[in-house]
């Protein structure tokens, strides 16, 4: 059961600095945020437009300037709107190491005696003051700048907890948190097995439901159809593969799943408005 918080496991940032940060517009590969979770915690920062962002079961859009956090272990995605954001994926571990006092309170955090609010507007402008800071410093990687993210990381805790910005002791049903752990499942079975041809059946039995009940449960779940997620995630690997790699749009076809070239063509198209040619070679 562990392992199914460790959908994204991989390093974040260095031991010594574990902040792994990432500017996200229309060109990145991962413009969609697909539905993923991590161990790490998450902020994200609106840019510019608008996404509307899944937290689990429950459904928001962010605009312009509007800071989004996210704690460790939530199911999350999210369907960008002519948007421009960025991410700092971090471990809060490294918040324990040296001053116990604050440490107290991250304790809290980490044991989920409260959670903090997933979302922050122009009604908390003292915390997007903060998170601006925090993300410029780190965007732009001036000298000094890793004392700056400490400070501002700090100064955010030390605002959460002054202005009582979330949920003490958050209790989740049995039914919601059955059916979140049912969707990791089945998202699991995915990751591991996207590769390869993938039927409804097959992910249905993953998760022990009928194929026509498991279709009703995923939709009501991500709002998507199983095998549009599933071509939508083989879609996105493909376009990180075309821009990090120089193997030919054949091989990145039949290496994510498509055992046809024109049909591979096709479905890119649907999702990425150009062709993967013209993808590759912009």
């Amino acid at each position: 059961m562990h392992d199914l918080d460790h959908n994204e496991d991989r390093p974040r940032g260095t031991y010594e600095f574990p902040f792994e940060f990432h500017h996200i517009d229309h060109t990145h590969p991962r413009y969609v945020m697909s539905y993923h979770w991590h161990v790490e915690y998450e902020i994200i920062r609106i840019l510019k437009g608008s996404i509307t962002v899944t937290l689990d079961e429950k459904s928001f859009t962010a605009s312009e300037n509007d800071v989004i956090f996210v704690h460790s272990g939530i199911l999350h995605s999210g369907i960008p709107h002519d948007c421009v954001y960025q991410c700092i994926v971090f471990d809060i571990n490294t918040f324990l190491k040296n001053n116990p006092v604050c440490g107290e309170y991250i304790q809290k955090i980490l044991h989920q005696e409260m959670m903090l609010f997933p979302y922050f507007t122009a009604e908390h402008p003292k915390i997007l003051d903060c998170i601006s800071i925090l993300f410029q410093a780190v965007y732009e990687k001036k000298p000094g700048y890793e004392l700056t993210v400490f400070g501002q990381f700090y100064h955010f805790f030390g605002l959460i907890f002054s202005n009582h910005y979330f949920i003490e002791n958050p209790q989740k049903t049995r039914r919601d948190y059955k059916r979140i752990l049912q969707l990791k499942q089945v998202l699991e079975f995915i990751e591991k097995n996207y590769t390869n041809s993938i039927t409804l059946q097959e992910l249905s039995a993953s998760v022990s439901m009928s194929p026509k009940y498991f279709c009703r449960f995923f939709s009501e779940m991500t709002h998507q159809t199983p095998m549009d997620y599933l071509n939508r995630q083989r879609i996105e690997e493909a376009c990180y593969q075309l821009t990090t790699t120089d193997d030919s749009i054949t091989e990145i076809a039949y290496r994510n799943g498509f055992n046809d070239l024109s049909y591979f063509i096709r479905t890119f198209k649907k999702y990425k408005g150009i062709t993967p040619g013209k993808y590759k070679r912009r």
